[in-house]
């Protein structure tokens, strides 16, 4: 999720209008909606400051506004949760595993659970060594277009 639809989406879970949030940034009154909404369109990008300015009055990380780095531990947790919102995975344990899975009643469930099962089959031909890791990779690396 890029960083507008962020801002926006833990705008609207704290039930704030872009006026009273721009308003609580400091941003003239006359103006505080312009601005946001230029954040949220991502005609504008927001500073680190400002990014920390909103993620307090929003009562959330930094990390959860900007778009996660995932070549960092909590950029990937970042992502995750994301995905966790925008696409309804959940987190479990089965047999003391921590495992991730599919919200059934998410409205992407479908079309997430034919992408997941097509992953976790090439995964498990990989694994019985129906297909060479090139070929798992190859296929993984140019999805959908490769899935048969």
């Amino acid at each position: 999720m890029a960083i507008g639809k962020r801002i926006k989406f833990f705008r609207n879970r704290k039930g704030m209008t872009q006026k009273q949030m721009g308003e609580m940034l400091g941003f003239l009154s006359r103006t505080s909606d312009v601005r946001m909404a230029q954040y949220e369109s991502e005609a504008r990008v927001p500073k680190h400051d400002l990014v920390k300015e909103m993620a307090h009055i929003l009562d959330v990380s930094p990390h959860a506004i900007t778009v996660p780095n995932i070549d960092s531990y909590i950029g990937l947790l970042h992502t995750l949760f994301a995905l966790e919102d925008m696409y309804g995975l959940k987190i479990g344990e089965i047999d003391g595993e921590i495992c991730l899975r599919l919200d059934k009643s998410a409205d992407v469930y479908i079309s997430m659970f034919e992408m997941f099962r097509a992953w976790q089959e090439k995964a498990a031909a990989l694994e019985r060594e129906e297909i060479t890791k090139e070929e798992y990779d190859q296929w993984r690396y140019n999805y959908p277009e490769l899935d048969t």
